[in-house]
């Protein structure tokens, strides 16, 4: 019985370390501008609402992948972003703060956005915080997987996307 006891417990131990493996590790807005200028990686914005069903799926299917949370957590600093958050937020100098003037949009979701409000929206940013691009709609695993590698690094200035899916290799299965 000991043995059966003792091998439970390992196993949940394993599931656990296995699972904190796979889980994205958040930042906000301004930690990972401060990680990036110390040690420059691209940005990851995932642009969300509460009241989005498609986000959720999102965080449930797509962001616990231990693919794409390894992609994010070693190639990004990756944020989660409220669109109707509260909080006022200083990005590239400028103060960004829900007032209501966007109705419920935080002035900084409507920037990254580029005034395309649709969620979930993840958008791609370089070390220096320029806007690469938004990326609109619900991605699965298999879906996201090449846009990450895609803007990971410097690729995406020298070959278009469909180049650089005919050379890539996915992970995600």
């Amino acid at each position: 019985m000991k043995e059966l006891i003792f091998v439970f417990l390992l196993a949940a131990a394993g599931l656990t370390v296995s699972a904190q493996e796979s889980a994205v590790k958040w930042y906000s807005i301004e930690e990972a501008v401060a990680l990036a200028q110390k040690n420059p990686r691209p940005i990851f914005v995932d642009t969300y609402t509460d009241w989005c069903g498609w986000c959720k799926k999102l965080d449930k299917d797509t962001f616990s992948n231990p693919v794409i949370a390894e992609i994010l957590n070693n190639k990004y600093y990756a944020v989660k972003f409220d669109a109707e958050g509260k909080e006022p937020v200083v990005f590239q100098g400028r103060k960004f703060v829900n007032d209501g003037s966007l109705g419920k949009t935080h002035q900084l979701a409507y920037a990254l956005l580029q005034g395309k409000l649709g969620y979930p929206t993840v958008v791609f940013l370089t070390a220096s915080s320029e806007l690469i691009t938004p990326v609109s709609g619900y991605k699965t695993p298999e879906q996201i997987e090449p846009l990450l590698n895609y803007f990971a690094g410097t690729g995406w200035q020298k070959q278009s996307y469909d180049d650089f899916l005919k050379t890539f290799t996915p992970k995600v299965r």
